[in-house]
């Protein structure tokens, strides 16, 4: 019986920590988020996000932009927030309408306003071990680990998915806490193999159901950061966690696991934005 990885438990007692932090500031961190059509999920998260700088004391503005905005007048908007003073974090909800080049909005962005950490520059100090920021969701799978006191040194780390916003960034996070670490993806030659090999096994695919009891390791760690609708309208993650939860030591759960995380990184990140302009 895996112990289960409570995100909704270890989120709230960080955003606990990060109100008190800015209780104790003399900037009032600012954040602003901006939102280009009507995505309904999208819609839901940058909702999600108000209401948690609300909670802990970040100031926020939120632009919400027609989906037939032009890229020229989202970059202007960008340029204006990159020179407004009490704003110290800048969050673009992806995805964009299919006419925006997101490379060239994330780009715009300054490095040091950058609270979602996907600048080239960013990017490049989070390979070298040397950042200010880290990408949100990674972030929170380590945030989790170590309420846990799971280490990843010297532990088989697998992770299932090598996108930009979670699966490279999570390597590379695993790779600094001296795990030994694998990147597993669609081309990947006998997945069942090597999913089989990890001590600690992050799963980022966008599948549902996609890694099962049969793959997993008797007593591994499972962080599922998938989340999918399925056809009844139940959410599910991309482990099957019926399958996989016996053999497992901790497992997250979806929802409620990784999710609740991703979140409340942003925040911390906006608070050392401030910290940093501060010094």
């Amino acid at each position: 019986m895996a112990i289960l990885i409570d995100g909704k438990a270890v989120s709230a007692a960080e955003r606990e920590l990060i109100k008190e932090q800015i209780s104790k500031m003399t900037v009032k961190p600012g954040l602003a988020v901006i939102l280009v059509g009507e995505d309904p999920a999208s819609q839901v998260y940058v909702r999600n996000k108000k209401k948690a700088c609300a909670d802990v004391g970040i100031y926020s503005e939120s632009y919400d932009l027609a989906a037939e905005t032009s890229q020229a007048e989202l970059l202007e908007l960008i340029d204006k927030l990159n020179n407004k003073d009490d704003i110290h974090g800048i969050l673009v909800q992806l995805p964009l309408p299919k006419h925006i080049d997101e490379t060239a909005v994330i780009n715009a962005i300054v490095p040091e306003k950058d609270v979602d950490a996907f600048h080239p520059v960013n990017v490049g100090k989070i390979m070298t071990g040397d950042y200010d920021f880290l990408p949100c969701t990674p972030a929170g799978v380590m945030c989790l680990l170590k309420h846990y006191n799971i280490d990843p040194s010297g532990k088989e780390c697998v992770v299932v998915g090598r996108s930009n916003i979670v699966g490279k960034p999570q390597a590379m996070l695993l790779l600094h806490a001296n795990g030994t670490v694998t990147i597993c993806h669609s081309r990947t030659k006998d997945l069942k193999a090597k999913c089989l090999e990890a001590d600690i096994l992050v799963v980022a695919i966008g599948k549902p159901d996609f890694i099962t009891g049969d793959m997993v390791k008797e007593g591994a760690v499972v962080v599922d950061v998938g989340i999918n609708r399925k056809a009844d309208g139940k959410l599910t993650g991309d482990v099957d966690f019926a399958t996989v939860e016996p053999k497992a030591s901790y497992i997250t759960p979806v929802p409620g696991g990784a999710g609740p995380m991703t979140i409340t990184m942003l925040l911390k990140n906006t608070v050392k934005a401030a910290e940093l302009k501060g010094e």
